[in-house]
């Protein structure tokens, strides 16, 4: 009798976790993951600072299709993009053509780029970096470049932001909040982070948002405000994230923001399974790469054999920013408190803590990030 067969959809992060996870456990359960790209393995969060760290393309990928399936003993299939699954034959079906049976299916589809409406023939020009092949075009279209606009001071505008202007480039970031990282930061935090990076060489036009992009002369106008107008060479959107949730919708299969799972990651098809950033734990989407590497193991083991329920511990966040060295821990919005904003030197610390005074989240910014670990330790889980 065969083993019972396991098909991964999706060669990131998340994808390769499980696999890994799963190939320590079970050295022989037959698995084949079905990767959309060419199914090499690289670090994505590599590509918002490659430019500073010296990193071409080329040596972001760690290990092309054919050394990940020797590694991991198993069958890699590049360029193959699953068009729909059946839940009740138990197979999903190719655009290419064809299908594949499954056992037990893993989604680990990713996200999107959130990618505003905005109007004039320049939009559509518009640069996102969502993967190695994005970042191949990037870097590609940074050649004789000068002046870089990004749309989104959240977390991965601002590492681009930064990233661009220590390599000598003009960068100018908009954003309708009032301040930097404004979902992460205190309004007191964001203003030293703001201060730091503009230190640096990055203008924020914050408070504000485009309203058209025109093209002319091989340069965009992005028109903001009250008929103000900024020329760059170069648009790179940095938005944010909307997981991939279409393929299990036309499925039959719940979602809500994300592919909704419950704390195995099992989805309520049966035998199906989600986890990284298309998957939504409890509510829950965590697109950072720690709630990965948890969600990775305790998915392998359940595959295995043991159904273990998923963990979140304390999970800080570094924001790579050199100008800014930043570490966040964000606290669950459904806690009522208030932030304790110290200022240190050469830095700053914020403080949540709840209306009984526990600790429930912090912001460390320049040398403040030195005490991560001791006050990640006070930090309640964020799934017990």
């Amino acid at each position: 009798m065969s083993q019972p067969s396991v098909v991964v959809v999706g060669s990131g992060l998340a994808g390769y976790t499980v696999v890994r996870e799963l190939r320590k456990l079970d050295a022989t359960v037959p698995i084949t993951l079905l990767s959309a790209d060419h199914g090499g393995f690289y670090s994505k969060p590599m590509l918002s600072n490659a430019l500073a760290t010296g990193k071409t393309p080329d040596s972001i990928l760690s290990a092309g299709m054919i050394q990940m399936s020797e590694q991991l003993g198993i069958s890699v299939q590049p360029y193959t993009c699953v068009s729909a699954i059946n839940t009740a034959a138990g197979n999903v079906s190719f655009e290419e053509g064809g299908q594949m049976a499954y056992d037990r299916l893993v989604l680990a589809l990713g996200a999107d780029p959130v990618r505003l409406p905005i109007p004039g023939e320049g939009s559509s020009e518009m640069l996102s970096v969502n993967n190695l092949d994005d970042y191949r075009k990037f870097r590609e279209s940074l050649e004789g470049k000068r002046h870089i606009a990004i749309l989104g001071a959240g977390l991965i505008g601002c590492e681009f932001a930064n990233d661009l202007a220590a390599k000598g480039y003009q960068v100018s970031v908009f954003d309708l909040s009032l301040l930097p990282l404004g979902r992460l930061l205190p309004p007191e935090a964001g203003q030293y982070f703001h201060d730091r990076l503009a230190a640096a060489g990055v203008r924020f036009l914050l408070g504000t948002t485009v309203g058209t992009i025109n093209r002319e002369n091989g340069c965009y106008q992005l028109y903001y405000g009250k008929d103000e107008v900024l020329e760059a060479d170069l648009v790179l959107s940095a938005i944010g994230l909307k997981p991939r949730t279409g393929l299990a919708a036309a499925a039959g299969i719940q979602v809500n923001r994300g592919i909704a799972v419950n704390r195995y990651l099992q989805t309520s098809a049966r035998n199906i399974y989600a986890l990284g950033d298309c998957a939504e734990v409890e509510g829950k989407i965590l697109p950072f790469i720690l709630p990965i590497s948890h969600a990775g193991r305790a998915l392998a083991a359940t595959i295995a054999g043991n159904p273990t329920l998923l963990h979140y511990p304390a999970m800080p966040v570094m924001v790579k920013t050199p100008a800014c060295p930043t570490v966040v821990s964000p606290p669950d919005p459904a806690v009522k408190g208030e932030w304790k904003v110290e200022a240190v030197e050469n830095g700053m610390k914020a403080l949540y803590y709840d209306e009984d005074g526990n600790l429930h989240g912090f912001a460390l910014l320049g040398t403040a990030t030195g005490e991560r670990n001791t006050l990640a330790s006070r930090l309640p889980p964020v799934l017990a």
